[in-house]
């Protein structure tokens, strides 16, 4: 039986030098078009998935092939997008030997009517990929955890953009195409000014905090509550048992809370002194476990409270009132509260990148439908473009521990890097790429830098703190009255 040579030997060596060999004749013989191809693939495999659409007769492209175009369109990061169409249709040709369709307004055409549909496809697959590769990065502290917030995007200044987007009570409503035509003044908004609030839409993204990637998003007028949005996306996904869902301070409320809850999920909320809340005992800190009751007075005559765990801890060098629904400090420790609450942030630069990496943020598109399919392309774009290079960087690797600072994580991965990679692949398909130049080692080498820097990256001129935010919660006694009340509902439940 042939046993393994061991490190250092003669026979290691050899085969190690015509394992090399072997690998850079094999990135020699594949250009950057045809592996960019094989990634994207493994995303969107084949037209199997799209079996629920059903298209008209005369449809000449394929649903796979339409999803994959799109991806990359927004991945060429052109600013014109009918020149990012021009280059993503050479690219794909060379990829595909094939292209859906032969213009930019056929392509918005068909966009327009089956985006929303694919992207439910999307979201499945981007969600099942995390899920077979993820391993310990799927699951933290046993738990699956995705952060939820809101940002805005702009958009062209028209007539139908503003008329999509804008606040429906902002200034004199409505900007009348009319009104531009006979000249007349426009009556001043609330602002002051004489024009209405700048068209933007806005952005409502489940992010996984393990992975750093996008989860799922829904994107609405600028005056949409991203708390509802939530509570939508959560009606219509299964989402894995365990999983744990964390907020900043926006994401407050009874009934938000109670819509978590009734499908078996948990979270944690950063709360300030715009929460009231509930003790059995007259100073709930000196209690063991610090729970709490939610119960605001006009859910009270139908409702029950709802139980939960305020916890105070140091974030940095502020003091931060965490509230959960894990009620067992076994379950969920201070320390993995604030391990948590600190990974929420990198939601805030997944947005960050979306607008200043990618320069996403204002969209192209003049009209609402257009804009809307350009945001949602662009997001699915990004979040297929980390997703392959956590893929590659994982494969590398292949560490074990999310809490391990000398080891690979997710957080090391760099979305510039990443995009320059696959736009050099977009813009130069037929290349051969030397050795180590290949997409799949450009990808693996797509790391934010590892020195230590001696000056503190910090902004010079830094929002002020909201005091509200910063005080702790409003906690009050429960009176007996009110103890009454809650035995009144819990005997009406279990009847």
């Amino acid at each position: 039986m042939r046993t393994k040579p061991q490190r250092g030997s003669r026979r290691y060596r050899k085969n190690s030098k015509r394992i090399k060999k072997q690998r850079r004749n094999a990135s020699r013989q594949l250009s950057l078009g045809f592996s960019i191809a094989r990634k994207l693939r493994s995303i969107i495999p084949n037209d199997s998935i799209f079996n629920d659409f059903r298209l008209h007769g005369n449809t000449k492209w394929r649903p796979s092939e339409l999803v994959m175009l799109s991806l990359v369109w927004a991945m060429t990061g052109s600013r014109m997008v009918t020149d990012g169409f021009a280059t993503a249709s050479t690219a794909f040709e060379s990829m595909f030997q094939a292209t859906p369709v032969a213009t930019y307004q056929g392509m918005m055409n068909a966009l327009i009517r089956w985006t929303d549909g694919f992207m439910e496809v999307v979201f499945k697959q981007l969600q099942f990929s995390m899920r077979a590769f993820g391993a310990n990065f799927y699951c933290v502290f046993g738990y699956v955890p995705i952060a939820f917030d809101g940002s805005r995007v702009r958009v062209p200044r028209t007539v139908a953009n503003e008329n999509a987007f804008c606040a429906k009570n902002y200034g004199n409503g409505t900007y009348a195409r009319s009104t531009r035509r006979k000249g007349t003044k426009i009556r001043p908004n609330k602002a002051g000014t004489a024009h209405p609030q700048e068209p933007q839409i806005w952005i409502t993204m489940l992010w996984h905090m393990g992975l750093r990637l996008p989860w799922r998003w829904k994107l609405g007028r600028s005056d949409s509550s991203e708390r509802h949005d939530v509570v939508e996306m959560l009606e219509s996904q299964v989402f894995p048992r365990n999983s744990l869902f964390c907020g900043d301070a926006g994401f407050v409320g009874y009934h938000f809370w109670q819509a978590i809850l009734q499908d078996g999920y948990e979270f944690i909320v950063r709360v300030g002194s715009n929460v009231r809340l509930l003790s059995e005992s007259c100073d709930y800190l000196k209690q063991p476990d610090g729970n709490v009751l939610c119960w605001p007075k006009d859910v009270r005559s139908k409702e029950p409270p709802i139980r939960l765990r305020l916890v105070n801890v140091k974030v940095g060098t502020a003091d931060v009132w965490l509230l959960t629904s894990v009620l067992s400090e076994r379950q969920l420790s201070k320390q993995q509260l604030v391990a948590f609450y600190k990974m929420r942030w990198g939601i805030e630069t997944e947005f960050r990148g979306l607008k200043q990496t990618l320069d996403g943020a204002k969209m192209c598109c003049l009209s609402p439908a257009r804009a809307l399919v350009e945001l949602h392309w662009s997001i699915a774009a990004m979040a297929a473009s980390e997703l392959l290079a956590t893929k590659e960087q994982f494969r590398l690797h292949n560490r074990k521990s999310y809490d391990s600072r000398s080891r690979w994580t997710p957080r090391r991965r760099s979305l510039a890097q990443t995009m320059r990679a696959i736009r050099r692949a977009i813009h130069q398909p037929e290349a051969i790429p030397k050795f180590g130049y290949d997409l799949t080692s450009m990808l693996q080498d797509a790391l934010t830098d590892g020195y230590k820097r001696r000056v503190s990256r910090k902004a010079r001129y830094r929002p002020r703190p909201n005091k509200t935010l910063l005080k702790p919660p409003l906690v009050a006694k429960l009176t007996e009255n009110e103890r009454r009340s809650i035995e009144k509902i819990r005997m009406q439940i279990n009847s």
